[in-house]
């Protein structure tokens, strides 16, 4: 039990660490405004970034993201990612536990 324990702990400090995290998907959109004579139908690179996410409700919401943040926000989403499989992990831990527990009653 106290290995058990030990594990648990360990897995509850890589939560903290991965605590910064969003769950959603980024996507890359090339779009134009459709206005004639407009900038950004001369220009190379119209990709914007838009971060798009289900909220408690399961209604799907979208985030514009600016070029410059897109790095930020896929090393939040990986740690979204990252947060899950420890969360199975302490999950399949404190199940451990438990049938310990009631196996020394």
């Amino acid at each position: 039990m106290i290995k058990l324990d030990k594990k648990r702990s360990r897995l509850l400090q890589k939560l903290e660490q991965h605590a910064d995290f969003v769950r959603g998907s980024l996507t890359d959109v090339c779009a134009t405004c459709n206005r004639a004579k407009c900038i950004c139908e001369k220009k190379t690179d119209g990709r914007t970034y838009r971060l798009t996410y289900k909220d408690a409700q399961q209604k799907t919401k979208t985030v514009y993201v600016p070029k410059r943040h897109r790095q930020r926000l896929l090393k939040k989403i990986a740690n979204y990612k990252s947060t899950r499989k420890i969360i199975e992990d302490l999950n399949s831990v404190n199940v451990e536990i438990l049938k310990q527990s009631m196996r020394d009653e």
